[in-house]
């Protein structure tokens, strides 16, 4: 069977697709300038170059693993996996990892040595998640791992697109209900437009329109075009690996999230038709973390939700290929400057809100019901990481800290802040924590939740979690409090009590879960794991 590199449904899929990654790449660029304060000559010069590489070679990787699994099956219907810059790990970070030491040393560079180490953790953590992966899901309930990411989705990706939305809805609330028309119904575009492509240009028509534009911003940013090729950063990575402990709070959780949302992600392709290796889908997810970190890039890429919404729309194993050679492209020649000027922010940000959102329903969607409350748990840590970010920033801002105003003046106000420190601190770990412990006592399986309250003490003691830094015996109080939760969830199992018996709805849950059958609906196609 003579196998084609392009059929008319790559066409459909690879706007669809191509523009998601186009909207991300667009984001990250301008949180390194905005937030970070990055020169635009390392993003654009180091940073979207070493990216385009890692998008490249990686979307090239599924393009050959789709390929030999058509000729493999003798058939011509295979759907290359998606992949590319990952929404929830771009945005923590920039305000997880980067912000955070820019703030306090004023010095980017810094910042950015920090991001790189990061990237690089996550990726060999992948790696390792390839063989012992399997292993780390059976013991995590759903309700902890999709509850803190649903935190993540709920702070740092949702509120601060929602706030630049609504600096200018006359653009941007037009666009967010196109998407969430095109997304989350069945109702399509004439002529089966993609919903992204066109949802961006409206925004930008409406901005260009009402004057929010300015043609000498598209003629200065013109004019700063040229090629850059990526090389070897191992200095900035070899710097940032040496505070690494700091780093390994959310690099850990992240990293298991990681595996575990790619296994989801290939149980979703095999319901679709389109059996791969999960082994081999890991390794690409971690080697292009690990590629894009040596080369400058704090952005670890990963496998995108949506495998079977690019299949339903007649995507092969031509678009995953086109997508990752023409961002690529677009990041070496410096066009994304360029682009930032003519898409309005307001027309590129209600996707990233759009995207919280389908992350945070997620979590109660996918989870039994019963652990509703488990998944609150673990979105608090996350909130209360975000509130006192927020609260640092602004003090900043005011040229002073909480610390200069007092803890005391502060809680006067009514502001916790420094309990919301302590619970905010390695948010994304203590909230798996919570929120195993919560969902092992609903099911009153007492002494698995002994064993997460038990993991917490120590966590907390060397400081990965609920603690501004690792050292030994960080907050012996918090450490203390969980030890005591051990001993009465302990105490609870020694009375051999029956667990809690499932619910119809929730045994089917689980085998659609653990059955390899959890597909993404057509809406979620195009969404960053």
């Amino acid at each position: 069977m003579k196998l084609p590199y392009w059929v008319r449904g790559d066409t459909n899929a690879f706007f669809g697709f191509g523009v998601n990654v186009l909207v991300n790449v667009l984001t990250l660029t301008g949180l390194c300038i905005g937030v970070i304060g990055m020169d635009p000559g390392d993003v654009f010069g180091v940073i979207l170059p070493a990216l385009g590489i890692a998008l490249v070679a990686g979307n090239m990787y599924y393009t050959y693993l789709a390929r030999r699994l058509a000729a493999k099956e003798n058939r011509a219907d295979v759907t290359a996996m998606p992949y590319g810059p990952s929404v929830p790990h771009m945005f923590i970070v920039i305000f997880v990892i980067m912000l955070p030491i820019y703030l306090r040393t004023k010095d980017p560079i810094q910042a950015w040595t920090a991001g790189i180490a990061w990237a690089f953790i996550i990726g060999v953590i992948v790696l390792i998640g390839a063989f012992v992966g399997p292993y780390i899901r059976r013991y995590a309930p759903r309700a902890a791992l999709l509850g803190t990411l649903a935190g993540i989705s709920i702070t740092f990706i949702s509120m601060n697109p929602a706030g630049q939305m609504w600096k200018a809805a006359w653009i941007a609330l037009p666009v967010f209900g196109l998407l969430l028309i095109g997304l989350l119904t069945d109702v399509k575009l004439p002529f089966n437009l993609p919903i992204g492509l066109v949802a961006l240009l409206l925004g930008s028509a409406i901005g260009w329109l009402g004057g929010a534009m300015s043609v000498p911003d598209v003629t200065a940013a013109a004019k700063d075009i040229a090629f850059a090729f990526p090389h070897l950063k191992a200095d900035l990575l070899v710097d940032g690996l040496r505070d690494m402990a700091p780093l390994l709070a959310t690099a850990i959780p992240l990293g298991v999230y990681n595996f575990t949302e790619a296994m989801t992600n290939v149980e979703s392709a095999a319901t679709a038709g389109d059996r791969y290796n999960l082994r081999s889908v890991l390794l690409a997810d971690g080697g292009g973390a690990v590629i894009g970190s040596v080369l400058g890039s704090p952005f670890p890429p990963a496998v995108y939700v949506g495998h079977p919404g690019w299949k339903a729309a007649g995507g092969r194993t031509g678009y995953s290929m086109a997508t990752g050679v023409v961002i690529a492209l677009l990041c070496f020649f410096g066009m994304f400057g360029l682009l930032g000027t003519i898409f309005p922010t307001a027309a590129i940000v209600p996707i990233l809100l759009y995207i919280g959102l389908l992350i945070g329903a997620q979590a109660f969607q996918a989870t039994p019901r019963a652990h509703a409350a488990a998944v609150v748990a673990a979105l608090i840590p996350n909130i209360a990481s975000w509130a006192t970010g927020q609260m640092d920033n602004v003090l900043s801002a005011a040229g002073t800290t909480a610390a200069d105003v007092g803890i005391g003046t502060l809680a006067g106000a009514g502001v916790v802040y420094d309990g919301l420190k302590t619970l905010g601190s390695g948010a994304i770990l203590a909230g798996l924590v919570l929120g195993a412990i919560v969902a092992f006592i609903i099911d009153k399986r007492f002494w698995q939740a002994a064993i997460f309250s038990g993991a917490g003490a120590v966590l907390t003691f060397v400081g990965l979690i609920h603690a501004e830094k690792v050292q030994w015996n960080a907050d012996g109080q918090v450490s203390l409090g969980y030890l005591l939760l051990t001993v009465v969830c302990v105490l609870f199992a020694l009375t051999k009590p029956a667990p809690r018996v499932p619910d119809a709805e929730e045994l089917a849950l689980e085998r659609l879960h653990e059955g390899g059958t959890d597909v993404a609906p057509r809406e979620t196609a195009g969404v960053a794991a």
